[in-house]
């Protein structure tokens, strides 16, 4: 990394706002390895035997202390892992639990193996009952609710493990945020070799999101509900089987007041050869039991869409219906630039959906190009540098043409063309757009339609088929950057985030909706932020606010990056894009330090392809 002025000063207010810690894990970020394997990763972050210690210590001056309840259905069970699994539930370092073992083999060979277990270790805290008959998962899984003592109910996969600290961070969760009813954690994958266990595969997940469990089961394990809420969901369906986990955590997030998340990795998926993890095909009928299951959230929570799986297992696309149609309001604010302009306009005039009205908000052009285009738009009426001027598209949709004077403002000049919009949702779109998909509009208003979506931005593509938007992490890079930058277009990234609807603190204002309401209610965007990252605050005051932000990857287009403004290279530029970084971090000074909730602590501030923090 050359070290040169600009960076010097750019390293001076860095360390100012976050202070010493912060700097230099910043510039380790900085000089950090192209790509960290996970398994020495796992190792170097795992809990030592100190910290564990010190858990152990901490665990009995909690103020709350609550007894966890552990539900395992076990079927035919091989000893070694039956052994294991309940090893790593008494290695735990906290110490008040119960672990309930829900037997349904028909012979006496998991008992023996439990009562010779218990006996060896004098354990008492594991509850064991041989069950009459093999009732399926989720019976068998509720035979364990039943048995289960604990204020909080943790669940477990019988030839699966636990991490020592799983029990005390889900505890240190509850102390810290008591509205909490709902926990899980990260996890990954273990699998036997002739050196021992080996982790793998690990899944760091966001905290709660909501598009993303209607997209994929990613919560999973560990999950601990607090009794109180599963006791009004009234535990598993059996209809449900093989999906039963799936149905139930949509339920309990529906009820619970809050849904919280231990980015830790305190559950490890056992890989063998009848184990879903390593044999999806193994379970295929699941993947239509989850699609019946997300099927039902829907109806439950007074959402219309329909559920379609995936190609990958497990993955699921919800497509929401419009409800009515809505004038849809285009914003293009433009200069100069004909064939660009035209090239967006021409794609616009493909869509589906057939009621909008396009503004184009002119700022300052020169070519006479783009003057003959506009008179083309506009017809008979002649265009004037005075005044709004409309004509209309061959679909009869109309267009307007709107003057800003003024310097180049993104801001400004979209909060200037939304005061002529007389639709009830805005597409907020760069003038080097091309569009893809033709339903894109129905794809934006099925979302931003749903109560609590604030904003909804599409799969943006260079033109060499790379993507270059699918959402916007903040953090990366010091303030925040677009997800998987020349990831090639068909491939989908870490878990399918690329190719997934899910939530994001922010996505990009070259392809954006938002409705009239929310707009407004926001005072529109930015106008400090001339330029740069009025997109990101924009959307961070819609989080701020209770809305939900939507990536949508199922509407698609080309983006051919600000052709008509430039390169950032002057000095004035430079001294324009430094002053925008420094309103962004002091304004969101806070989220900058606790980091994205969208994005895990584990992951990269380097790379925008999650990619292992070192």
């Amino acid at each position: 990394m050359k070290i040169t002025p600009y960076r010097i000063k750019k390293g001076i207010k860095y360390f100012k706002h976050y202070g010493a810690k912060a700097f230099f894990n910043r510039l380790r970020d900085k000089l950090e390895p192209d790509q960290v394997p996970y398994g020495p990763w796992f190792e170097k972050y795992r809990a030592s035997e100190e910290e564990l210690a010190r858990q152990r210590r901490q665990s009995r001056k909690l103020p709350c202390r609550p007894l966890i309840s552990v539900v395992v259905p076990c079927y035919r069970t091989p000893e070694k892992y039956l052994v294991e699994m309940m090893d790593s539930v008494r290695n735990q370092s906290y110490e008040n639990w119960q672990l309930c073992l829900m037997d349904a083999t028909p012979s006496c060979e998991v008992e023996e193996i439990v009562q010779k277990f218990c006996e060896s270790h004098q354990e008492k805290r594991i509850y064991y009952q041989r069950l009459k008959e093999n009732l399926g998962i989720s019976e068998n899984t509720n035979a364990g609710l039943k048995a289960a003592r604990g204020e909080w109910i943790g669940f477990l996969d019988h030839d699966d493990l636990l991490a020592p600290e799983a029990f005390y961070e889900i505890t240190a969760l509850i102390n810290r945020e008591p509205e909490v009813e709902v926990i899980y954690s990260d996890e990954d994958q273990v699998e036997e070799t002739r050196q021992g266990l080996k982790h793998k595969k690990p899944h760091f997940k966001p905290d709660f999101s909501p598009d993303l469990l209607c997209s994929n089961n990613y919560i999973t394990h560990f999950l601990c509900v607090k009794n109180t809420v599963l006791k009004k969901t009234g535990g598993f369906r059996k209809e449900f089987d093989g999906a039963q986990d799936y149905d139930f955590i949509l339920r309990c997030t529906e009820l619970a007041k809050k849904t919280g998340h231990v980015p830790r990795v305190l559950y490890h998926w056992r890989v063998h050869s009848n184990s879903t993890a390593d044999n999806p095909l193994s379970k295929t009928y699941a993947y239509e039991a989850g699609q019946r299951a997300l099927q039902e959230h829907l109806a439950r929570t007074g959402r219309k869409g329909e559920v379609m799986q995936l190609p990958h297992f497990g993955f699921y696309r919800v497509k929401y219906a419009v409800e009515g149609t809505p004038l849809v309001s285009i914003l293009i604010p433009n200069k100069d630039q004909a064939a660009v302009l035209r090239r967006c306009i021409d794609s616009i005039q493909k869509s589906s959906y057939q009621n909008y009205e396009i503004i184009i908000i002119e700022n300052n052009s020169t070519e006479p190009e783009i003057f003959a285009y506009y008179q083309e738009l506009l017809g008979e009426q002649p265009f004037s540098q005075d005044s709004c001027r409309e004509g209309k598209l061959p679909g009869g949709q109309r267009v307007r043409i709107v003057v800003w004077d003024s310097g180049f403002n993104y801001s400004a000049i979209n909060n200037f063309g939304a005061s002529y919009a007389d639709g009830s949702y805005l597409i907020l779109l760069n003038n080097d757009i091309e569009i893809i998909t033709e339903s894109w509009i129905e794809e934006l208003l099925g979302n931003c339609q749903r109560p609590g979506v604030g904003i909804t931005g599409a799969r943006l593509y260079y033109p060499d088929n790379t993507i270059q938007h699918a959402g916007i992490v903040v953090g990366i890079d010091g303030i925040a950057a677009n997800m998987f930058p020349g990831l090639p277009r068909g491939r989908e990234g870490y878990y399918h985030k690329a190719a997934i609807q899910l939530n994001y603190s922010a996505v990009t204002a070259a392809c954006l909706m938002v409705s009239r309401e929310v707009f407004e209610e926001l005072h529109g965007l930015e106008e400090e932020l001339t330029v740069a990252f009025n997109d990101l605050d924009f959307c961070l005051r819609a989080g701020k606010a209770g809305y939900l932000v939507v990536y949508d990857p199922f509407a698609e287009a080309y983006h051919y990056e600000s052709k008509t403004r430039g390169a950032e290279d002057t000095e004035e530029k430079l001294r324009r894009f430094g002053d925008e970084i420094e309103f962004i971090r002091i304004r969101w000074i806070d989220l900058l330090k606790q980091g994205d909730p969208y994005y895990n602590p584990n992951f990269s501030l380097k790379k925008c392809n999650y990619a292992l923090k070192p």
